[in-house]
């Protein structure tokens, strides 16, 4: 069996780089043939591979890729979905799958922006401070804001006029902690608890601490669902404590697995590898 494992071309750190090197050890331990090529590989025989693990979000190829029948995994949809956090709200709500209330943001242009804000007051109407504005397309939770009051609401909207974002409502029970989920296939291979002392956020990139999780099967069953609402083959899901049961906070195509696997000692990249082996579409 002969894979290819797209990065991008033009990402470079350890923490990215640290992922591509499990990837070829697991598939190495599982006698896969996987080539490490990016999304500027325009020289690559495509054609030749079996399969494409594609750990990046360059959707017109991933798009391509599977126009050539390449069985692509993720799937250039789910990563599409995943990436767009307003995408991924509308898919799990077309579930019914339990989430914070969400409304989006009126789309406006940029270099127009927002010309009055009159439905500032709307949002106000509907929720109650603090509230939580995100910006559509981020990650490790760096484009996701706590707002306390009228001002700093006003100020964040006049911030993000002419970007894709939400208002979302904060859910106070869940305050500086959550839950990772790693989903692969139709179960749940690991999971962590993650939370801090000193920010609404538990993400660990923003100073939070991790500690291995059992989950309940109401919690198990929930990520597994929320996986499958977005069309991802694997997932990180993150699950946020609501006062009437947990709540799908994220879906995240393309999950980044070396904190999980130092806190359970789970290798995600294994289990990936091996769901790829099992089933190939």
């Amino acid at each position: 069996m002969k894979g290819l494992l797209v990065v991008n071309r033009f990402l470079h750190s350890d923490k990215f780089d640290e992922l591509s090197t499990y990837f070829l050890k697991a598939a190495d331990k599982l006698n896969i043939r996987l080539e490490l090529v990016t999304n500027a590989s325009y020289k690559t025989d495509w054609k030749s591979a079996d399969f494409v693990l594609f750990w990046d979000k360059d959707i017109l190829l991933a798009k391509w890729l599977e126009m050539q029948k390449i069985p692509v995994y993720n799937s250039a949809s789910a990563i599409e979905i995943c990436d767009d956090k307003a995408k991924t709200w509308l898919a799990l709500e077309r579930k019914g799958i339990p989430t914070p209330k969400t409304i989006p943001a009126p789309m406006t242009y940029s270099g127009i922006g927002y010309t009055e804000l009159s439905f500032v007051e709307d949002i106000i109407r509907e929720f109650s401070f603090p509230l939580i504005m995100k910006e559509s397309f981020g990650s490790f939770g760096q484009q996701v804001y706590l707002v306390n009051n009228k001002s700093e609401l006003t100020k964040k909207v006049k911030e993000l006029e002419g970007k894709p974002f939400l208002f979302q409502e904060y859910i106070g029970e869940s305050k500086g902690k959550d839950i990772r989920l790693q989903v692969v296939g139709n179960k749940v291979v690991a999971s962590m608890y993650r939370y801090s002392e000193d920010d609404f956020r538990a993400n660990i990139t923003n100073g939070g601490h991790m500690k291995a999780y059992e989950p309940t099967s109401q919690e198990i069953e929930l990520a597994i669902r929320a996986a499958g609402a977005v069309g991802a083959d694997f997932a990180g899901v993150d699950l946020l404590f609501g006062k009437d049961g947990p709540l799908v906070c994220e879906v995240n195509s393309n999950a980044h697995f070396v904190n999980i696997l130092k806190c359970t000692g789970v290798d995600t990249s294994i289990e990936i590898m091996k769901y790829i082996q099992n089933g190939v579409r």
